[in-house]
This record gives structure tokens, C-alpha cells and sequence, in this order.
């Protein structure tokens, strides 16, 4: 089977021609004829496997085809596609970008942690498919910067992720005010009986598409395991990067803490690295990210966040420094290699601690993992010496940094809705998982001014014994 038989248009053919494919995965064969007739889908497949082109191609086959709406001086949007984060939108953005580009239709892509007058600028001058995290996209709609009157297309990108990140009210604000008269696509790497239950109220009579069984690591990644000790874990990583000439991988840390820690130990063994995650800008995030795949770094280390959403064309390694505390994420961390059919590697560094991340990880992917020791870093009987989880840690206590220093709420840099930093609503976690989501998701709210936590006020705390404390001078370490 070929694109050409599955009906796209000759422009659509000549993009993705140009991009050097030429078969359809078996994703993009089965969804995109069921998109082209206006159906409603619902696909499934592993990370990798070109879920992303095949709803972009026959969206952008049905609104070429189209006539499109007369809405005054703005283009109203016509297909509208929902992400988690900001590099899942960046890089849905760019595949539209890329197979429409012998098209004469607009896109734009919006998301928190930027300033948003530009994004207001550019949704002003009209656009056909808009792709948006849902937090700055009711930003937008609330300021009426967005219109979905004339909407022909609603698109769930990797919906099991929004749901995790607690984005379920987000996005029932934002069917609320889209038209009833629209066609619905989910697609995601799993179907959670959560996402079914959103999918009940969402698609009509639809097409349910999986090529993968549920929650099943990719056959072109090679995993293994090297068991070590916690604190022996740095520096295993910096032999295994230097030993096997790794100049291109791809490290996971549980925490943002942890991912500026390791990072920092890497350059210091002169090994150019990274971190990416939450509370790092969006110009950072993107610049490292930039680096990373143009061979300027050799380590981007994550957190869970970069999960989802990050493209590198043949990406060699992938390193769990810590696994997981939600099994379904080891799936979606490994998933960034082997993709397109190209092969990949994922090694676990696996701690005494972990056997219970690791006995649950291997239950979900029914597979057990080869656990090879690398010599001089076998682990110790008793797990080696403790780490100290808090070093290089923010103090919690003290003075809270904001403008003045006086107790002030820190902002988190270009205002936000952090749409990206989401606390996980999932139940699936204990009390680690909570902590894990809360370090690893918590971002910026008030996006565009209105919602900024620049303003907020010290609180005034009641003393005991009755008296006040004094409002003059710093806060005391009280918080």
C-alpha cells in the first residue's frame, strides 16, 4: 500500500514525498481512510508509530478540499487539535506546518509560558487548524481572541495524558462552547477505561483503530537493566556515556531537582548536558532541546513531562536513571527510541529500592528484562550509602524569592496557566506517585497578566500567644 491509494491530495503526496515515506504505517493506513470519510475515530498505538500524521494528512486533505468559511477579516478556525504540553503542540505544529506546506491554508500553534500577545496577533490575522494545550487556549477564548463557530474538526492528541495531568475540566469548558456538528478524533498510545468514559460523551458511532495491544513496548527497542546502587548511579551513567561513545541520549529523572542535579554532575565530568522540565522556560526548553538535536549536548536529561511530545529523528539511547513510579510512563519514556522502525536501546539503572517500579513495569509489558552488572559498579548487599533526596534542593522554608524578597510568592516567568504543569489527577498512584506528579507538574497559572502571581500579597500569619507578627522586614523562615 502506498499514500497515493489511500486518496490524498497531489500536494499532500508531494509533502510526503519530500519527508522521504512513501507506506503508510499501520496506524496512518487504517485511520486516515475513516478520517477522510468524515468518521468518527478513535485509534490507539504504541509512541512512534506516525499516530500524529495520521490525523494530520486527511485533515489537511478535507479542508483544502473545503470552501472555506467567509467570517468577515478573521478566518475562523476549522480543526482544532488539543495536546498535554508544550513540545507535544510544538511538534504537532511542525507536522502540519510541514504536510501543508504546498497548501494554502493557515495554522498556528499556542501554549502556555510564552508571552501571549504574539500568539493574539497571529490568531487575529485567521487560521484553519490551531493546535493548543487547553490552558492557554481558554486563556485565548475567554479574551475572544478565538472563534470555533465555523469548527469542522476536534482533535484529542495523546488524551490519556491530559487526563493524567488533570485536564479533564479544561477540556469539558472547551466542548462546551464548540459547535455539536463536528467530526471527533481521539488518538492516544493507550485506551484507559477513563478515556473510554470521556470518549462516550465525545465521539459518535466512531472507527476504533488499534494496531498494538495496550501498554507494549515498541519490538525495534532493545531493553535491559543495570542493577547498581543508588548512589553509584551518576557515576555509572558518565562510564556508560563515555565507555560505549554515546553522543546522543536521552536520560529520565523522577524529579526537577534530581534532572538539575544529574545534569550538573555530567558537565562536570565534561559530558555537555541539559535538563528539561517544568520549571524551566519555554526559550530554554526549546533551545535545549535544539541542542540536543543538533549534537551541541550529548544528555537531555527529563522528567517525566518530555515523555510525550519530543521527536528525534534516530534517537539511539534512552536511560531510565530513576524508573518510574507509574508503569504505563516506562512505556512512553522508551517509546522516544525505535521509532519509524528505526532500532533503539533503553538500559534501566535499577536500585534495592526500585524492585517494586521494576516488578510493575515488567507486569505491564508481560516481558522480563535481562538485568546485566557492569563491572566495577556491581550493587552492595545493603544498597550502598543512603542519597540524600533533598541536597541542592530550594530551601521550603525562609523567605520566598519574588520581587522584593519580602515573603513575596515567586512567579514562575512569563505568567501561565502552565498548561504543561498540571498536577496528576491519576488514581493509580500512592503517596510517592502524588509527590512525584506534584514536583514534576506544578507550573505557572495566570497567563497573559490576568491570572499572574507577581501581585500576591504576603499572607499574614496568626502568631501564637496572641500577638501579631510584625509586617515590617523579612518573614522570619515562616512560610
Amino acid at each position: 500500500m502506498s499514500f497515493a491509494s489511500l486518496g490524498l491530495s497531489a500536494p499532500l503526496l508531494k509533502a510526503v514525498a519530500e519527508q522521504g515515506y512513501d507506506t503508510p504505517s499501520p496506524i496512518q493506513s487504517q485511520a486516515i481512510p475513516a478520517v477522510l470519510e468524515g468518521r468518527d475515530v478513535m485509534a490507539a498505538a504504541q509512541t512512534g508509530t506516525g499516530k500524529t500524521a495520521g490525523f494530520t494528512l486527511p485533515i489537511l486533505h478535507r479542508l483544502s478540499q473545503g470552501e472555506r468559511p467567509r467570517g468577515g477579516s478573521q478566518i475562523p478556525v476549522r480543526a482544532l487539535i488539543l495536546t498535554p504540553t508544550r513540545e507535544l503542540a510544538a511538534q504537532v505544529g511542525e507536522s502540519v506546518a510541514t504536510y501543508g506546506k504546498h497548501l494554502p491554508l493557515k495554522s498556528a500553534v499556542v501554549f502556555g509560558g510564552v508571552k501571549i500577545n504574539p500568539q493574539i496577533a497571529t490568531l487575529r490575522q485567521g487560521v484553519d487548524i490551531l493546535v493548543a494545550t487547553p490552558g492557554r487556549l481558554l486563556d485565548l477564548y475567554q479574551q475572544k481572541v478565538v472563534r470555533f463557530d465555523k469548527l469542522e474538526v476536534l482533535v484529542l492528541d495523546e488524551a490519556d495524558r491530559m487526563l493524567d495531568m488533570g485536564f479533564i475540566h479544561d477540556i469539558r469548558k472547551i466542548l462546551a462552547v464548540l459547535p455539536k456538528q463536528r467530526q471527533n478524533l481521539l488518538f492516544s498510545a493507550t485506551f484507559s477505561n477513563d478515556i473510554r468514559n470521556l470518549a462516550k460523551g465525545l465521539v459518535n458511532d466512531p472507527v476504533e483503530v488499534s494496531v498494538t495491544p495496550r501498554n507494549t513496548a515498541a519490538t525495534t527497542v532493545t531493553q535491559w537493566v543495570h542493577p547498581v546502587d543508588k548512589s553509584r548511579k551518576p557515576a555509572l551513567l558518565s562510564h556508560l556515556i563515555q565507555t560505549h561513545q554515546w553522543q546522543q541520549v536521552l536520560v529520565f529523572t523522577r524529579t526537577k531537582h534530581g534532572a538539575n542535579r544529574l545534569t550538573k554532575y555530567l558537565e562536570g565530568q565534561g559530558i555537555e548536558a541539559a535538563a528539561i522540565h517544568g520549571n524551566k522556560s519555554q526559550n530554554a526548553r526549546t533551545k535545549a532541546l535544539a541542542d540536543f538535536k543538533s549534537g551541541g549536548i550529548r544528555a537531555l536529561v527529563a522528567t517525566d513531562i518530555a515523555a510525550r511530545g519530543l521527536d528525534i529523528d534516530q534517537l539511539p539511547q534512552v536511560v531510565n536513571f530513576e524508573l518510574p513510579n507509574v508503569p504505563e510512563d516506562y512505556v512512553h519514556r522508551i517509546g522516544r527510541t525505535g521509532r519509524a522502525g528505526a532500532s533503539g536501546q533503553a538500559v534501566s539503572l535499577v536500585s534495592l529500592d526500585e524492585k517494586k517500579e521494576l516488578a510493575g513495569i515488567e507486569r505491564l509489558i508481560s516481558q522480563r528484562l535481562n538485568s546485566q552488572a557492569v563491572e566495577g559498579f556491581e550493587p552492595t548487599p545493603g544498597g550502598g550509602p543512603k542519597v540524600d533526596e533533598n541536597e541542592d534542593r530550594p530551601p521550603r522554608g525562609g523567605q520566598r524569592r519574588g520581587n522584593g524578597g519580602n515573603g513575596q510568592r515567586r512567579s514562575h516567568g512569563g505568567g501561565g496557566r502552565g498548561d504543561d504543569a498540571r498536577r496528576s489527577s491519576s488514581n493509580r498512584g500512592a503517596a510517592s506517585n502524588q509527590r512525584r506528579s506534584q514536583d514534576d507538574n506544578r507550573g505557572n497559572r495566570g497567563e497573559g497578566g490576568n491570572r499572574s502571581t507577581d501581585t500576591t500579597a504576603p499572607r499574614r500569619r496568626r502568631s501564637r500567644g496572641g500577638q501579631r507578627r510584625s509586617g515590617g522586614g523579612t518573614s522570619n523562615g515562616n512560610v
